[in-house]
C-alpha cells in the first residue's frame, strides 16, 4: 500500500497512561522534534473551496530535514475520511521550494507549529503531537503490510482497542482545519 496512509487521531488530554502501555509493549520514544508545517493553496484549484477539504500541500521544516508533501483524503466528499493518497519527498533547499511555489502563485494558507514524539511498533506508529493554539493529540498510523485500506483500518482499530486505554474524542480533521476554524 505504498503512497496510502491509514491513520486515526484522538484528542489526548493526558498521554501518561498511553505512553506507559506503549513502553510495556516495547516501543521507545524518539526525541521530541519541532515541526513547522506551512500549508499552501493552489492557483488552479482552491483547496478551501469545497465544503469538505480533501487536499493539502505542505512544506515541513524540522531539525532532521525538510520535506514537501501532498495528501488527498478519501472518500473525497465524505465528512469522515478513511485514508489518504500521500506523496512526500525530502527537500534539500526548502527556501528554493518555497520561492518556487510562490513564483507559481501558490499562496500560504496556514502554519502549523507542533512538537512531535514518535513511538514505533512493528505495524503501528504512534505519535504524540502538541500543536500550538490547538492542543494535544495522538495519531495511530498503520505501517504494516495490508491487502487494502479496509484490512489496514481493521488491524489499526484492533490495535487501538487492544491497548485498553481511554483516549479523548476521535478527531476527523487535520491540524490546518483546526487553525483555519474549519470543521471539514
Amino acid at each position: 500500500m505504498q503512497y496510502t496512509e491509514v491513520e486515526k487521531k484522538f484528542a489526548l488530554p493526558d498521554p501518561a497512561a498511553l505512553k506507559a502501555k506503549l513502553d510495556e509493549l516495547g516501543a521507545k520514544p524518539s526525541e521530541p522534534t519541532r515541526q513547522v508545517d506551512a500549508y499552501y493553496n493552489a492557483p488552479h484549484r482552491d483547496f478551501l473551496a469545497p465544503t469538505v477539504i480533501s487536499d493539502w500541500l505542505r512544506l515541513r521544516t524540522e531539525d532532521r530535514g525538510s520535506s514537501i508533501n501532498f495528501k488527498r483524503w478519501h472518500p473525497v466528499e465524505a465528512l469522515v475520511k478513511t485514508h489518504a493518497d500521500e506523496y512526500e519527498s525530502k527537500v534539500d533547499d526548502i527556501e528554493a521550494v518555497r520561492k518556487l511555489l510562490e513564483a507559481l502563485d501558490f499562496k500560504p494558507m496556514v502554519t502549523v507549529d507542533k512538537t512531535r514524539e514518535e513511538w514505533k511498533l512493528p505495524e503501528v506508529e504512534v505519535v504524540f503531537d502538541h500543536v500550538v493554539d490547538a492542543g494535544d493529540f495522538v495519531e495511530f498510523e498503520f505501517k504494516g503490510d495490508a491487502e487494502n485500506v479496509e484490512d489496514a483500518t481493521a488491524r489499526l482499530d484492533s490495535f487501538i482497542a487492544s491497548l485498553g486505554i481511554t483516549l479523548g474524542e476521535p478527531v476527523n480533521r487535520g491540524y490546518p482545519h483546526m487553525l483555519l476554524g474549519r470543521e471539514h
